[in-house]
């Protein structure tokens, strides 16, 4: 035997049916607060800020990854170091 029920409601109806509370105004309140900061923060950091910033973080992880690379390329070939 199977059974089917269809219910044809909108969210807020379910909601209000199972007795939760609506959050909707505390989540525009508190999405328009992180719009609010994260337009503060974009205003305050100019594009060269941000380049000095994050710029030789990354230039320096790349030559390190080149280094690193070259060194397991060179001792693999059994290349090595020289010793002076």
């Amino acid at each position: 035997m199977k059974i089917t029920v269809d219910v044809d409601c909108t969210p807020e109806e379910a909601r209000a049916f199972l007795g939760l509370p609506d959050v909707k105004p505390m989540q525009d309140a508190l999405m328009r607060q992180m719009q609010d900061r994260m337009s503060a923060n974009l205003a305050a950091m100019d594009p060269d800020a941000l380049l000095k910033t994050w710029l030789p973080v990354g230039i320096q992880g790349f030559e390190q990854m080149q280094k690193m690379m070259w060194n397991q390329m060179t001792s693999a070939m059994g290349g090595g170091k020289d010793a002076k």
